[in-house]
């Protein structure tokens, strides 16, 4: 083969890999698959159920992990930021239990079709946190094949990994039980503690209580070190990193942030601007 056409199909295969070469238009004319379009791996809706279409937008643009806040309220949960914002009619089930169960169906098993790879559901509990997630480890186990599972020290992975947030309460129901369908988001103080991954797969934590930088000016050399000790600490141990309070509002001092970030490793990065944060993934692929 001559230098030259080795080098032409090297690039092409590496492309392929990639998910990024396109067919020509004789080729989608004839029926072949165009590639799928890369999820967003680190892409992060905060609130997501604030947006016009719980979900559907999240998944639209291609995010990876979405929130839920819940409120045990009678025997139902309903999905609000606020007890006076809530409607009976807007549950956890009808906004995303049910219409992942359906999308999952679609997709031959996976939320975004030919990627195999968990969507993360991060479910915040706003009420008493033992009780609230008693009757969410009820409603999980009606969908016995949609969520990752942890049994008897073992992790199963689905196509849903649920992680639960919110009131700490719910800690210790959790830790007692040999079988469940979710998982616990820790806290910084958590970082290089007793519990796994398997228990704690993700550490979240509150931006501005544990840095000063917001994006503008330069990132100090001491705060930068102490993120990045923060993500070698967790991902040597097989867990995830995210922090929420960071800034959402469009223009330089959000990009900056969201780049040291991504430089240093945060897996998951927060925002209610779902088309800003798709913009900006798709404007730094190297991430």
């Amino acid at each position: 083969m001559a230098l030259t056409t080795r080098r032409r199909a090297l690039t092409t295969l590496g492309a392929a890999l990639a998910g990024t070469i396109a067919l020509p238009a004789h080729r989608a004319a004839a029926g072949e698959r165009t590639p799928r379009p890369r999820p967003l791996w680190q892409a992060h809706a905060h609130n997501d159920y604030a947006h016009p279409r719980p979900l559907a937008d999240a998944l639209d643009h291609r995010f990876n992990s979405v929130e839920a806040d819940i409120f045990l309220v009678g025997d139902q949960l309903l999905v609000g930021h606020e007890a006076a914002d809530l409607d009976p009619s807007r549950t956890l089930e009808s906004l995303y239990l049910e219409p992942l169960a359906a999308r999952v169906r679609a997709h031959h098993g996976w939320v975004h079709r030919g990627w195999h790879r968990p969507l993360q559901l991060l479910i915040d509990l706003k009420t008493e946190g033992s009780s609230t997630y008693a009757a969410l480890d009820r409603q999980l186990r009606r969908h016995p094949r949609l969520f990752t599972r942890y049994a008897h020290g073992r992790v199963h992975p689905g196509p849903v990994t649920v992680v639960v947030s919110g009131d700490r309460a719910a800690r210790t129901p959790m830790a007692a039980q040999t079988e469940r369908r979710a998982f616990y988001d820790g806290r910084l103080g958590d970082l290089g503690g007793p519990a796994p991954a398997s228990f704690i797969p993700l550490i979240s934590d509150n931006w501005t209580q544990n840095f000063t930088w917001t994006g503008v000016g330069a990132f100090p050399d001491a705060e930068r070190r102490t993120l990045r000790s923060i993500t070698g600490a967790a991902h040597a141990r097989g867990q995830r990193v995210r922090f929420w309070a960071t800034p959402d509002s469009p223009g330089p001092a959000r990009d900056a942030l969201w780049t040291e970030l991504l430089a240093a490793g945060v897996d998951h990065l927060n925002t209610d601007d779902l088309a800003g944060l798709e913009a900006f993934l798709d404007a730094h692929p190297s991430a």
